[in-house]
């Protein structure tokens, strides 16, 4: 195995408490670095998003979900919205967190949903304040009705159908997923090991196909991955970006580096795809301020990404 990461990149990485770095090209694994020990089972915080998002293709490709353009009401009970929403909200808009639900930034309202009885009841019963479709703001609530549908439409949790569609036919080495009312939390909650994060990024850049086998479709990645709303492409430092279908989506204008796309998770955790170059990126990171964040894009950008062309 070629290593990425010299003496110098491993001092910046420690500085700023890098815990991980695990880096794929075409396949082939470049760096397996970490800061004490081996891989482990650890949380992917808000990566968890852009699995759901996987599985939710997966969902619609089986015809489990029809479209997601449905009613959310398809799915949920949705009594507690009012009328004129009852209809507009999609899983699309889901998806892109612009259902228009009254969800001050930055997920503010998160702590207390996922303390709540019924966090589904909880975000449903958040106003309506923006036409659905319109404004983009952060929001685990929605990512967690999207968890609920997706045991709605299939009769599993997140969990058990990940592990059936998704985690099994990759040769995952472990998963667990927290719950609650038998409903895998939506916006967070999930635990892998690196390398199976990792692999969930290579299936992504091998058009959903998996040894021969087709896991998810291309078209869903494909429709995934593009940008759908702006975001947080005005947000500095650039630590985040366009919004696609749970993905991040990073131009290159934007990060100076290359187009790409990645799953992002509190504190500066990334899978991240960058599809010109076929890398594969998996960062951990020890949690401190939100903006620390940075300096897992840093050090993707600015140091590992020229190491593995050269």
């Amino acid at each position: 195995m070629a290593s990425l990461m010299n003496d110098e990149i491993e001092g910046l990485a420690k500085a700023w408490r890098i815990q991980s770095a695990i880096v794929y090209r075409n396949g082939e694994l470049l760096e397996d670095w970490h800061d004490t020990g081996g891989d482990s089972l650890g949380p992917l915080y808000s990566i968890t998003k852009s699995v759901l998002s996987a599985l939710i293709g997966i969902a619609l490709d089986r015809g489990e979900i029809r479209s997601i353009d449905q009613s959310i009401g398809d799915y949920v009970d949705v009594s507690l919205l009012d009328d004129q929403s009852r209809e507009k909200i999609t899983i699309k808009h889901l998806l892109t967190m612009t259902p228009g639900f009254d969800w001050p930034d930055f997920d503010k309202p998160y702590k207390e949903m996922r303390a709540s009885t019924d966090p589904v009841a909880y975000t449903l019963a958040k106003p309506v304040i923006h036409e659905p479709g319109h404004a983009y703001t952060y929001n685990s609530g929605g990512s967690h009705l999207l968890s609920a549908i997706l045991t709605a439409a299939t009769g599993k949790s997140a969990l058990l159908y990940a592990k059936e569609r998704l985690f099994q036919p990759l040769g995952f080495e472990a998963a667990r997923w927290s719950e609650k009312n038998g409903i895998s939390e939506g916006g967070t909650g999930l635990s892998l090991y690196g390398h199976d994060l990792a692999k969930i990024g290579m299936l992504y850049l091998q058009h959903g196909s998996w040894n021969g086998t087709e896991i998810v479709s291309p078209s869903w990645i494909e429709q995934s991955v593009v940008l759908h709303h702006r975001g947080l492409l005005h947000y500095e430092p650039p630590i985040y970006g366009g919004y696609g279908y749970h993905w991040w989506v990073s131009p290159e204008s934007f990060n100076g580096c290359a187009d790409c796309y990645f799953a992002f998770g509190h504190g500066g955790q990334h899978l991240m795809n960058i599809p010109s170059l076929n890398l594969t990126f998996v960062i951990r990171k020890k949690i401190t301020k939100r903006n620390d964040a940075k300096w897992a894009r840093e050090l993707i950008f600015q140091h590992l990404v020229p190491m593995a062309m050269k």
